[in-house]
């Protein structure tokens, strides 16, 4: 016999939580008090809406997401990685070598020139120093650029967001000029710490004699050391400037302040992930870079096994065009994953201080409810009693 009346719940107990927006809509409900294998009861997996799951990362997660930016989104990462590489190449070197060419046919017409010739080979040699400067600059550019698009790659790519070129570009606006500011600033105090020490040491080598140099010795291994030591410390606190800057649109003072907070009491997590991916970049391009060597050394014979002056030009060619699009290629992955690494190190570290998972899940939700006037989670909420940083409006601070 059959009971035809519908069940009901017994008076007190828990009902059935509602079903995670995140779950397949092809999933089999869960069956009444069921739980996945080796998990608690209660315990639901924190959704993924995109690249990474909204919970603290773990080690494995953090370093595989930092490569994964390139497959997830290919065209506004690793295209315009490469674009902004390809340019720094061609404009850079090729203002230099136009310097460089049109200094040394001055020198040429100079010579026998009487005493204009010396200070015609001086300016010449000069202004070619100052066409390398060139090149440093637009990397320092196009770096800072590119990895502001990174940063908001990965940060909309964390909401599951897929936006192109022109919907990073337009998020970027009234930053970049910050983020180039702080490449500039850094760029700076690293040419000037090193003009100052060369300039000692060489000062010691050329009036101190044999003393001289025995101190000059001293104080480049000394210096070497220590900045080594101070480089490490200062990056490592400073890594996250430019997540902040870009996500969380502060004046740049601010940022400085907001990252060498962050990183109190992650200080080795953050030096070590960043040092591996590193690592890791450099052992793949030695690996791959290793058969474009033996063809360097041996393409003139592969080439032309007669040795003849055409084939030395022709290899030669092949060779250098081969180079070329090896650092092209390989540089624009290595800058991707290189600035994708402390976005997602800025977004581990708020999620295990500050709680950003829940502020990221809730804006999910939102979202797929059809909530478009739900604020932005990267933008963070001033503590009680505290008096907010407004985002900087301007394109420089």
């Amino acid at each position: 016999m059959t009971d035809s009346t519908s069940w009901q719940p017994p008076a007190g107990a828990t009902p059935l939580p509602a079903p995670s927006p995140y779950a397949s809509p092809s999933a089999p409900p869960p069956a009444v008090g069921a739980t996945a294998p080796g998990t608690p009861p209660g315990w639901t997996p924190p959704p993924k809406p995109g690249l990474i799951p909204l919970r603290p990362l773990t080690f494995g997660t953090l370093l595989g997401a930092s490569f994964q930016v390139l497959r997830r989104n290919p065209r506004p990462t690793f295209g315009f990685a490469l674009l902004v590489t390809g340019l720094i190449y061609v404009v850079g070197f090729g203002i230099m070598g136009f310097v460089a060419v049109a200094a040394f046919s001055r020198i040429q017409f100079s010579e026998g020139g009487g005493a204009d010739a010396d200070a015609i080979a001086a300016g010449s040699f000069g202004l070619v120093l100052v066409s390398a400067l060139v090149p440093v600059g637009l990397a320092v550019v196009g770096s800072a650029i590119l990895q502001g698009i990174v940063s908001l790659e990965v940060a909309r790519g964390t909401l599951g967001e897929k936006l192109r070129l022109p919907g990073l570009w337009s998020a970027a606006r009234g930053r970049i000029g910050a983020l180039i500011g702080w490449s500039a600033i850094v760029a700076g105090a690293v040419i000037l710490a090193i003009a100052v020490v060369s300039v000692g040491i060489g000062l010691l080598v050329a009036f101190g004699g044999v003393a001289g140099v025995i101190i000059a010795v001293l104080v480049g291994l000394l210096f070497g050391a220590l900045a080594v030591a101070l480089a490490v410390w200062l990056g490592t606190k400073l890594a996250l400037v430019p997540s902040v800057l870009m996500l969380e649109r502060l004046p740049l003072r601010a940022a400085l302040a907001r990252s060498w907070s962050l990183t109190g009491g992650f200080f080795w997590k953050t030096f070590g992930i960043i040092l591996l991916v590193s690592f890791i970049i450099q052992a793949i391009t030695s690996v791959i870079s290793f058969p474009l060597q033996i063809v360097a050394s041996y393409g003139t014979v592969l080439i032309d096994p007669n040795g003849s002056e055409t084939g030395a030009i022709v290899a030669g060619v092949v060779v250098s065009l081969l180079s070329i699009v090896f650092a092209l290629v390989f540089g624009a992955i290595g800058a991707v994953v290189q600035g994708a690494t402390p976005a997602l190190i800025y977004i581990d570290i708020r999620m295990r201080k500050e709680g950003l998972d829940l502020e990221l899940g809730r804006f999910v939700e939102a979202r797929q409810a059809g909530d478009a006037t739900v604020q932005d989670p990267y933008l963070r909420a001033a503590a009680p009693g505290t008096t907010p940083v407004a985002p900087s409006t301007s394109p420089w601070s």
